[in-house]
This record gives C-alpha cells, structure tokens and sequence, in this order.
C-alpha cells in the first residue's frame, strides 16, 4: 500500500490538572500498523519529561479515504450500545466534565 492519510487518537491524563485529553493527531503512512507506530513515537515525545503528563496505551486508527482538506472526516469510532441517545450522549461525551470552548490562558 502506497502511503496514505491516517487519523490516531490517543488518550492522556494530566496528573496535576486531573483530566484526560483526547488527542487526534494525522500521519501519512503505509498502513494502520505504521500509522499507530508513529502517533506511539509522537505521543512518547508528547509527555516525555513531563512527569505529570501519562500516555494510557490506547491508540485507536482511522483511515482517512480522502487527503486531508476543510470539511474532511479526519475520525470515526462506532460503539454498539444499546443505551437511549440522551444517556449514550451524557454518557460518553457530554458529561458535564468535558472543557470545550475557550481555553484558559493559564494552561
């Protein structure tokens, strides 16, 4: 396979801050494998001499059908439930927990 574009997500925790962050990064790569191998590489670089910040282990691959571009699906993950939307919704994203929006200057 010939490279292609590839959304990875990985998850944090800032120790110090006590939450978690979800971070999508994009990599063009060989294959899936590749793809997660240098999100890995990038996200050791992400928390290295932070001891307050820890990689979890999880990485989670997307392949994206088209090169990235404004309006392009850079990630997709489909989770079988069979919880009613408003639950599915609070409890997987919308928890009361989550910091959206404006980011504080001192972060």
């Amino acid at each position: 396979m010939s490279e292609q574009w590839f959304a990875v997500r990985q998850v944090f925790q800032h120790l110090a801050r006590g939450v978690y962050e979800e971070r999508i990064t994009l990599w063009e790569a060989a294959s899936f494998e590749d793809a997660i191998a240098k999100a890995e590489q990038d996200g050791a670089a992400y928390v290295e001499g932070d001891e307050d910040v820890l990689l979890l282990g999880l990485a989670q691959a997307h392949w994206l059908f088209e090169a990235p571009a404004s309006g392009r699906e850079v990630f997709s993950l489909m989770r079988e439930s069979e919880l009613h939307p408003k639950d599915y919704l609070d409890a997987f994203f919308d928890t009361g927990h989550e910091r959206q929006g404006h980011i504080p200057a001192d972060e």
